[in-house]
């Protein structure tokens, strides 16, 4: 029913026109421009926007509250602003129904003069099930109407760090990267499952992050497809124990299926572990394995907890990769996750982080 309703709301807002809230009125035109490298942003609201390094900046996806004053400033940038898409895959089995929501999510981006959709569809789906036909209709459906009524605006999907049915998500991958503009590739959360010793480990190894594409490119996947997703947060586990080698062992927190995963840990910024870091009791480790950074440090109740994180370091090994293997480009979760005060160190901090993303692209290109 709720879906009928929305497609008589999007049928009325489409008749309507609205006002450009931009002091220049080409703002409100959607972004025609092709970037030949992305930068795709996740923005959760706020206006930390502000201090964003726009030299780099092609895409925003708005996880937050929409921001007209937003839009107007990633247009003057050449950036798009695309919406967040996300629907019970159950309710999108008819295609009528799919049909309702594509219209209503295009009339939105039209009203608020928007320039895309970003498809973060993140539910478990069984292999040839109704639900797993629906998405990959869903993702090529709502690329034709996009693309149809908003020229030049641009339709990506959020897929799990690894196409081997993480979480449950067995999708047709292949068919979905060829039914819209780009794929964005979480590489994080890497430990929502974990199958062998219930132990903090990094967020999103190197090596293992790196053979996940390697296995997206060999199902025939464009790597001009693939953007590469890193995590501007780390994971805090409590340790149970801390052995001599400094392995930290972990409450056995299940999740689907697997008998341990990071729900034992709390996701914390990039700009918390860094004030942190600095009172820790380990100062900066860094992991030769998994070629990550971590730190030991005690809590006021005199518990130990470990932290694993990314820092320039480990991203710009990652984002090396982006460059030799042409991939679409690299972004993050989220851009809001630094700290953009007035600091000079801070400042000095969250400037490392964006070159991070680009410095080995670069000089690829040189």
């Amino acid at each position: 029913m709720w879906l009928f309703v929305a497609f008589l709301g999007a049928l009325s807002a489409s008749g309507s026109s609205a006002v450009c809230p931009c002091e220049q009125e080409e703002l409100c035109q959607p972004v025609q421009h092709q970037h030949e490298f992305e930068v795709f942003v996740f923005d959760v609201g706020g206006k930390a926007w502000k201090f964003y390094d726009w030299s780099h900046v092609t895409t925003i996806a708005t996880f937050g509250k929409y921001d007209a004053e937003l839009m107007c400033y990633a247009h003057s940038k050449g950036a798009r602003l695309v919406l967040k898409g996300d629907v019970p895959l159950s309710d999108i089995v008819d295609a009528a129904n799919r049909t309702a929501w594509i219209t209503e999510k295009v009339n939105l981006a039209k009203s608020q003069f928007m320039d895309g959709i970003n498809l973060d569809i993140e539910q478990s789906v069984e292999e040839l099930s109704p639900e797993y036909y629906a998405l990959t209709a869903l993702v090529r459906e709502t690329t034709e109407m996009f693309h149809r009524e908003i020229p030049g605006s641009q339709v990506s999907f959020d897929v799990a760090w690894s196409p081997k049915c993480i979480d449950g998500r067995c999708y047709d991958y292949k068919a979905i990267a060829d039914s819209c503009d780009l794929v964005f590739v979480m590489s994080y959360d890497e430990q929502s499952q974990v199958w062998g010793d219930c132990i903090a480990m990094a967020n999103a190894p190197v090596n293992q992050t790196l053979a996940a594409y390697d296995q997206y490119i060999g199902m025939n996947i464009e790597s001009k497809k693939l953007v590469m997703g890193v995590p501007w947060y780390g994971y805090d586990y409590p340790c149970l124990n801390l052995s001599q080698e400094g392995v930290c062992t972990i409450l056995k927190v299940s999740f689907r299926g697997a008998p341990c995963s990071d729900a034992a840990g709390k996701q914390i910024p990039y700009r918390t572990i860094m004030k942190q870091i600095n009172s820790s009791m380990s100062g900066r480790l860094w992991d030769e394995i998994q070629l990550a950074p971590y730190y030991n440090y005690k809590d006021g109740e005199g518990n130990i907890h470990q932290v694993w994180y990314d820092d320039p370091e480990s991203i710009s090994l990652k984002a090396a990769y982006v460059g030799q293997r042409s991939l679409r480009g690299i972004g993050m979760w989220n851009g809001d996750l630094l700290d953009y005060t007035d600091d000079p160190v801070a400042r000095q901090q969250s400037a490392e982080m964006w070159n991070a993303l680009i410095q080995k692209h670069s000089d690829c290109l040189l």
